[in-house]
């Protein structure tokens, strides 16, 4: 795995506030309780905030352009946005020429979550992962700044797979 360097989104916030509508995009999920299909599916995204302490924290990694041309493609709902200008990057951090970050799609911004939207658990548990690696420091971090959770959390089972190469297939 590559370098990462723990920092910070200045001017930004998390969100569970990109929309995705589960019947129509790559991937469709049933809900693993009951097996209907809700309508939205809800992910991460961050929206410019004037509160700095809801300033997301993450990590940046050094990526070529050829990765960062496969991560547009993965992003389908959302668009690369340079924030070179916001980062607050950890002590010993190396200088970035360059830093984006993807925002979703005015067509998949929700401001509010659409009635009925879930949020899948195990996309839930693939961030939350992701920050325990970073440590229970980063972790505690993350929780401030995004949770509770704006609606319920469901196990979801995948029933329509148009999933491009590239993209995970569990979330």
């Amino acid at each position: 795995m590559a370098q990462i360097w723990p920092a910070r989104l200045v001017g930004w916030r998390r969100r569970f506030s990109q929309a995705r509508d589960n019947a129509t995009c790559e991937k469709t999920f049933a809900r693993a309780d009951d097996g209907t299909v809700p309508e939205w599916i809800l992910g991460l995204n961050v929206e410019p905030a004037a509160d700095r302490a809801a300033a997301p924290n993450g990590v940046l990694i050094a990526v070529s352009e050829s990765e960062l041309e496969r991560l547009d493609l993965r992003e389908i709902r959302y668009d690369r946005r340079e924030v070179s200008s916001a980062i607050e990057p950890e002590a010993g951090c190396p200088a970035f020429e360059r830093v984006v970050t993807y925002v979703a799609k005015s067509s998949h911004l929700a401001t509010e979550p659409p009635s009925g939207a879930v949020i899948l658990a195990s996309y839930a548990a693939a961030v939350e992962a992701a920050f325990d690696r970073l440590g229970p420091r980063q972790r505690a971090e993350y929780e401030r700044t995004t949770l509770p959770y704006p609606v319920e959390l469901v196990e979801g089972l995948l029933v329509g797979d148009r999933i491009p190469a590239g993209n995970p297939r569990d979330w």
